[in-house]
């Protein structure tokens, strides 16, 4: 399931209905370690926790389970797929939407079937719009600034929304929940797809850019979209425009991005996702140098926000990724059991 496929409608369901499914949760944070225990038994599933990422020196964590569930912050390893079905498993249920943190199709060629979950678009939307406000309005150096004591206006003035248009890129449910919003401020808007299904104007993507104050993106990353915003698309883009990523850091070329912002290209840019930024993001890092030269220069920028891929992460999203992982796991069981 991509962003673009209609969202898991959970059935109340009790353990009596059928035996009990075992399931380890790999890479459980503390709060998603209370819901898993307190949501588990209500669909007659008994998890396994640990806070670990999945690796071969944790896999016999499995237990004889053939179902795992595991987060999107760390990449799993080919050969750790190899020795999770050595070790009997057959299911693996990612918290998340996006499935670049797996080699899926090296997953099937080794008997896991992957899946990912279904959450509330709402937080990712509502977190979009967010950013696009506090960059047209210069958020960034007016917070510094007042910090600092210095309660001057800013030198450039703020824009309305309604004076702008906004470019969509990708509109499953969170591009479709970003458009449903930004209907209320006025604005045009335009987005691309391959398979249009809002009320948006759809354009080419090329024009979409021309045409764009703001391209916000929602896309899946895979092979085809992977540096979509890659130096020459971002040439074509609108002098001045900004650019908001809450979908994937490889979406964007950043050494391109850094490029068009040090020259003035770009108006600005807000990136809750990030390349490389893995074992960075959710680190505490005070107490260390970064490694990425490029996150190091945009943090420098005033017309560049940087927040640590956190737009997803809200009570009912973070609720809804537990139940539906849950479920997956159950119902996949539930498969087996039918065709045996």
């Amino acid at each position: 399931m991509t962003d673009s496929e209609p969202a898991r409608t959970s059935v109340p369901w009790s353990s009596s209905a059928g035996p009990t499914t075992g399931i380890t949760v790999y890479g459980c944070e503390p709060d998603e370690a209370v819901l898993f225990r307190e949501v588990a038994p209500r669909f007659g599933v008994v998890p396994t926790i640990t806070g670990d990422a999945v690796s071969e020196a944790n896999v016999e964590l499995v237990s004889g389970n053939r179902c795992i569930s595991v987060g999107h912050k760390a990449r799993i390893a080919n050969s750790t797929l190899l020795t999770l079905s050595r070790a009997g498993v057959k299911y693996l249920s990612t918290r998340s939407i996006g499935y670049d943190h797996i080699d899926v199709d090296y997953a099937a060629s080794v008997g896991i079937a992957v899946e990912n979950v279904a959450y509330s678009p709402h937080g990712v939307a509502d977190y979009a719009v967010m950013l696009m406000l506090m960059m047209v309005r210069n958020v960034k150096s007016v917070i510094t600034r007042a910090v600092a004591h210095d309660y001057r206006l800013h030198e450039v003035r703020g824009r309305e929304l309604r004076d702008l248009t906004v470019g969509v890129v990708g509109t499953g449910h969170i591009g479709a929940a970003v458009i449903d919003r930004l209907w209320g401020f006025g604005c045009r808007k335009v987005a691309y797809d391959i398979r249009p299904r809002t009320s948006a104007d759809y354009v080419p993507l090329d024009e979409l850019l021309q045409q764009s104050d703001i391209v916000t993106l929602h896309t899946p990353l895979n092979a085809d979209t992977h540096h979509l915003l890659d130096r020459r698309r971002i040439e074509q883009m609108k002098p001045g425009a900004v650019v908001i990523n809450t979908g994937r850091g490889a979406l964007v070329d950043t050494e391109a991005l850094v490029s068009a912002l040090e020259s003035g290209r770009l108006g600005g840019a807000a990136l809750d996702v990030l390349e490389g930024e893995e074992g960075i993001f959710y680190t505490d890092c005070r107490s260390r140098p970064i490694e990425s030269a490029h996150l190091s220069r945009l943090h420098e920028m005033s017309n560049v926000i940087i927040s640590p891929h956190t737009a997803y992460y809200t009570d009912h999203a973070l609720s809804d990724a537990v139940e539906n992982s849950i479920i997956n796991c159950r119902d996949f069981e539930r498969r087996k059991q039918h065709w045996i």
